[in-house]
């Protein structure tokens, strides 16, 4: 397996003799920008900002965006007031929902008396997600370190400084803390959010060695919006042998959004692209991605097919055992979502309601991911 040794100042990687997976080239940035004027559609008519560029630019922050102002604007009023000298990096804001309202945001903190890093905005039309925002923010970046975060988190005021101390010229990639907050609703619907605190590498508080994004190919577009190619990422580095360090004190914090009942039902179809993770990475995914359907799913699933073929054939007694396990099994599966959320009438209601149909629509989700990517993965 080949090793990365790109270090800023050095050339990347040589190639084995064995087998070697093509990585596409990055493109210029000038290539890009030029793209991004002559696109068609909704962003051709909302122009980019383009800094000049500063030599002294060390570290390049890479914000996706999709549609959300408000955030944004926390987003870019937190790497504002970073700490490092503003001199040393630059911001890189690319929509892939361009609006007048995002690009006002940028123009706004651009317009701001006193000094201030560069800051570039790049509306691009996309439909595969943050990951193409990503691999559109760290091709243009001009620092020898991609930092990542993104529009919805809100980076300490060290942030930057923290992750660039990490890199102490042996690291290649390097994790920050992420903080998460949630309320009592958000808690009640159990969100996506629960899981990225906890993830080893997340896509909103990391960074990397631009030459090693170059050697890895960036972020894997196929995962569109499933929030999974943070965790692609972090498996090939480790399957590269990539050193990969930490930086504690680079906080991000991620506020957990308001999310309403049927949010957890939406979020099984991102499960769908877990066989894609497992095909990519058989040996290591289970030991390092601890994201697994929940056992009791396909045991309840299965239930509810015992209960069909009863009432087909006839039989009483499979009938009565299928349902038994259907209702023990549920009824733990709803006791445990009830756990620390808010014990309101129409949240215990949604709780129940989304219990009852959560294992069949993620069961129906890991088999569409299988079949998508021939798989025999459940």
């Amino acid at each position: 397996m080949a090793k990365i040794i790109a270090f800023p100042g050095k050339s990347c990687c040589p190639r084995n003799t064995g087998k070697q997976k093509k990585i596409r080239a990055a493109q210029p940035a000038n290539a890009l920008l030029d793209r991004a004027l002559n696109q068609p559609a909704r962003a051709a008519s909302i122009q980019p900002i383009w800094n000049s560029r500063k030599r002294s630019i060390v570290v390049s922050a890479v914000v996706p965006a999709h549609g959300n102002p408000g955030l944004l604007n926390r987003c870019l009023a937190a790497l504002m007031r970073q700490t490092l000298p503003f001199c040393q990096y630059e911001i890189i804001v690319v929509d892939s929902a361009p609006s007048n309202a995002s690009r006002e945001v940028v123009e706004n903190h651009l317009n701001q008396f006193g000094n201030k890093p560069c800051l570039i905005y790049l509306p691009v039309d996309t439909k595969t997600g943050a990951a193409a925002a990503r691999n559109h923010g760290w091709q243009i970046a001009r620092g020898a370190i991609v930092a990542f975060t993104e529009e919805d988190s809100i980076p300490d005021a060290d942030w930057l400084k923290q992750g660039l101390r990490a890199f102490d010229g042996t690291k290649q990639a390097v994790r920050g803390t992420s903080l998460n907050t949630f309320s009592e609703v958000t808690k009640a619907h159990e969100g996506a959010d629960k899981t990225r605190e906890s993830a080893e590498f997340a896509s909103f508080n990391c960074f990397c060695l631009r030459r090693v994004l170059e050697d890895l190919g960036g972020f894997d577009e196929r995962f569109g919006n499933a929030g999974r190619d943070d965790a692609d990422l972090y498996l090939r580095l480790l399957e590269a042998d990539a050193a990969i360090g930490e930086a504690p004190l680079a906080v991000v914090q991620h506020p957990a959004e308001m999310t309403y009942w049927a949010s957890s039902l939406q979020q099984q179809k991102n499960t769908q692209f877990e066989a894609l993770l497992y095909r990519k990475h058989p040996r290591i995914k289970h030991k390092r991605i601890r994201r697994h359907m929940p056992w009791h799913y396909p045991a309840i699933v299965m239930a509810l097919l015992c209960i069909s073929g009863a009432l087909i054939l006839h039989n009483i007694f499979l009938f009565l055992l299928a349902t038994a396990t259907w209702t023990l099994l549920t009824a733990h599966l709803c006791l445990q979502r009830l756990r620390g959320a808010e014990k309101s009438a129409v949240n215990i209601f949604g709780i129940i309601g989304t219990s009852l149909l959560l294992p069949p629509i993620g069961v129906f989700w890991h088999v569409v991911g299988a079949l998508r990517f021939r798989l025999v993965f459940l």
